[in-house]
Formats: C-alpha cells, sequence, structure tokens
C-alpha cells in the first residue's frame, strides 16, 4: 500500500532516537549487561554481547562506557542486575503487541506498561495471547539504490533464508534465523555492502495494515511504550503509513 514504506519507518525511529539519545544510551548498556552477565564479558564468543556492542557504537555511545557496562555485569565493578520481562496484548484495531522489558522493578514496569495499553484504548494479555503470531529472525535493512543482484548473491551464499524488495520504497531487507545472523552479516560486510539496520527482532507471518485515526492511536501507543525507561523492544503486526509517526 502506497505510503506504508519501510524505509521511512526506519528512518522515522532513527530520528526518533537522535532526539533521545540519553534513554537510548541506557537502553543500551543494558542490554550490554544483560547479554554481559548471561553468556560472558567476551564479545567474540558471546554474538548477543557483539550485536549490542555493535548497537551501541552505531549510537556513538563511547568504547570506555561499553567497557564498564561489561565489567559491571561481569562482576569487576558494582553495578545492577536487570530481569527481562515480556509483556503481550493488543492495540486498537487488532493489532498483536510485545514489549521486551529490562528492569530492576518488576512491580514498576508492569504498572507502566498496564498504563499504556488502556491509555490508548488496548488491553494487556496473558503470556502466549499473541507470541504464538510472531517468529524471531535475523533482519539487515539496505537503503533505497543497493544493488539487489549484489545483496542476493552475497547474503544466500552465506545462509539468509530470503531476500526482498519493498514494492513502495525499493528499499531491501536480508531474512535469516537467528542461527545464521552474525555469518550473514559479516558476508554483507565484507562484501562492502552498507548496511543501514541490523537486529534480531520479531516479524509476524501477517500484518494489519491501518490508515487514519487507527494508525495514529497505534503509532502514538508504539511510542509511549518505547519512551517507557524499561521498555527494550516494541513488536507489532501492525502496518503503518510513515506520516502516522507524526
Amino acid at each position: 500500500m502506497a505510503g506504508h514504506s519501510k524505509w521511512a519507518n526506519i528512518q522515522h525511529r532513527k530520528n526518533a532516537q537522535d532526539a533521545k539519545r540519553g534513554k537510548i544510551f541506557t537502553k543500551l548498556i543494558r542490554e550490554i549487561s544483560t547479554a554481559a552477565r548471561a553468556g560472558g564479558g567476551d564479545a567474540a564468543s558471546n554474538p548477543r554481547l557483539r550485536l549490542a556492542i555493535d548497537r551501541a557504537l552505531t549510537a556513538n555511545m563511547t568504547r570506555d562506557a561499553i567497557e564498564r557496562a561489561v565489567k559491571k555485569a561481569t562482576g569487576e565493578l558494582e553495578g545492577v542486575t536487570y530481569e527481562e520481562l515480556r509483556y503481550e496484548g493488543y492495540a486498537p484495531g487488532g493489532v498483536a503487541v510485545i514489549v521486551d522489558c529490562m528492569t530492576d522493578n518488576r512491580n514498576r514496569t508492569v504498572s507502566d506498561v498496564r498504563h499504556a495499553f488502556t491509555k490508548f484504548g488496548g488491553n494487556l494479555g496473558t503470556d502466549g495471547s499473541v507470541s504464538f503470531l510472531f517468529r524471531k529472525l535475523g533482519v539487515l535493512s539496505l537503503a533505497p539504490g543497493t544493488d539487489e543482484d549484489a545483496v542476493v548473491e552475497v547474503a544466500l551464499e552465506a545462509g539468509a533464508e530470503d531476500v526482498t524488495t519493498d514494492p513502495d520504497d525499493a528499499s531491501i531487507e536480508v531474512l535469516t534465523s537467528p542461527e545464521t545472523f552474525d555469518a550473514v552479516r559479516e558476508a554483507v560486510a565484507k562484501a562492502g555492502i552498507p548496511v543501514a539496520e541490523a537486529e534480531l527482532t520479531l516479524r509476524a507471518a501477517t500484518e494489519v495494515t491501518l490508515d487514519g485515526d487507527a494508525a495514529a492511536t497505534v503509532a502514538r501507543m508504539i511510542d509511549w511504550l518505547e519512551d517507557l525507561d524499561d521498555v527494550q523492544h516494541v513488536y507489532s503486526n501492525a502496518r503503518l503509513p510513515a506520516d502516522a509517526f507524526g
């Protein structure tokens, strides 16, 4: 559908993150800390930590700040322990929403998330109420104008599941399993193909396309959730026009 450009939505997220850089750094440090605590402080043998560090460097976080976060997580420095929580529910229009959090205060987090769902006419559900609609994938997002043939050749050879081109804006996505994500990302980088965004994410098999007031309400709800201090990621099966985000 015209106007539902994935590339425009990526750019919106990046602009929003730039405007909230302090909060983005807090979220990145929590991800680094949790990844290091779960899998060790050596990024070479901890893919989750390696991805978290790459995202932090892309956001212009200093290496000193990253190193401090890793040391706190591994006990070399005193730090806070975060708990990972997931909430599921529905936004208006039947849109499925998953909210991943990291927190040192479970009661505060569930209260904040529940308030966001209620405020915008959604409903917080039980564990598993919408997660069955989603699948974990690795996604590399490439800008419009990238050589599609070169991407297909490199990515599929490295183990990617699929390469898709958005009909609205000609941006390209490389889809991988979580297991092949690192190999594909490294192969694309070695081939000199610039990647605008690389992430392990959740994708729904089918999307709910919204426009007008319904799209604007869901966009405001997603923005509200993403702005909560304890929220790391918000996933939904909504396909929204870029102008829904204001």
